[in-house]
């Protein structure tokens, strides 16, 4: 636990209670480095907040430059996120030996125009990394990423599949967005999308949202095709009864995978399995689910309607 990181938090600018209350218990996991890797299971029992709310947060926290992932993964994929902008207490303290009267500062040698302050690489008004106005990358107005616009350009990495699975379930809630990201027509529709937006100032969020919409509205175009070409497969799923379709998904909101990608915050068993019975009886979406139903003892045969 780190008391600064702590008190940090309670600082910190955010947008709601939810991200003051993950600001707090990731402060609360922090080391001395301001780092911390609590599992999002540990987060749900530490903030009483569901999963996906959790994931929202953790995402909104880093578009504030509040916490930053540093690319390491810690035992079972849990990620390693870095506390922005937690100064210890020494940094503060007017007897430190950063400020006050210590042998660093007063008449000494690291006043002025010194290495230390000044024109200082940490709190002069030139280069700083830390305090500076110029090139800071922390606390400056200007090459500063904490203080420029969403704006994406569309950089290689505007798209986020976490968010984008979101929007897309969002919007049209008896899709199944796995089978849209993994499908074969999924980067020519990115390509495409990109081109046509490479030259507006939009910020990724809104990319994702709008990326979501084109991916509904042109789905149906490939999934027309491949029904034409699919008639005739023998591995086309089909039920013989509305009875059929409950028992199966029954069984599909028993299955982990499943629970995971298709249950909403709060949700019973009996209301999964209901939504999911819906999605099996719109024919388009059935086919999307061939591998969970596979999973679950689901078996096709030609020309046959089987469960």
């Amino acid at each position: 636990m780190s008391l600064d990181a702590t008190v940090w938090a309670w600082k910190a600018t955010v947008s709601g209670a939810s991200e003051r209350l993950v600001l707090l218990a990731l402060a609360d996991r922090a080391g001395d480095d301001h780092k911390c890797f609590p599992s999002i299971k540990r987060l749900e029992k530490d903030t009483t907040l569901n999963r996906k709310t959790i994931i929202k947060v953790l995402d909104e926290l880093e578009l504030k430059k509040l916490i930053k992932f540093t690319g390491e993964i810690k035992g079972n994929g849990v990620k390693v996120y870095q506390l922005i902008g937690v100064f210890g207490r020494e940094d503060y303290s007017d007897t430190s030996t950063k400020k006050g009267t210590s042998t660093k500062n007063g008449t000494g040698v690291n006043l002025g125009t010194s290495s230390k302050n000044g024109t200082s690489t940490n709190n002069g008004t030139g280069t700083s990394p830390n305090f500076g106005t110029e090139t800071s990358t922390n606390f400056g107005t200007q090459n500063l990423p904490s203080n420029l616009p969403l704006e994406s350009k569309n950089k290689k990495d505007w798209l986020c599949l976490k968010k984008l699975r979101w929007e897309l379930d969002q919007a049209d809630p008896t899709v199944v967005p796995k089978s849209i990201i993994e499908a074969s027509w999924f980067e020519r529709e990115k390509r495409a999308f990109e081109l046509f937006n490479v030259d507006k100032d939009l910020c990724d969020d809104l990319l994702i949202y709008h990326f979501a919409d084109t991916l509904l509205r042109n789905r149906h175009k490939y999934d027309k095709a491949q029904n034409g070409k699919s008639s005739g497969e023998s591995d086309s799923v089909f039920f013989s009864s509305p009875q059929q379709i409950y028992v199966f998904a029954n069984k599909l909101a028993q299955l982990p995978d499943v629970i995971d990608e298709f249950s909403m915050p709060g949700e019973s068993f009996e209301k999964l399995t209901s939504r999911i019975a819906a999605k099996l009886s719109d024919p388009n979406e059935l086919q999307n689910w061939k591998s969970h139903l596979q999973a679950v003892g689901f078996k096709s045969k030609q020309n046959r309607k089987v469960a």
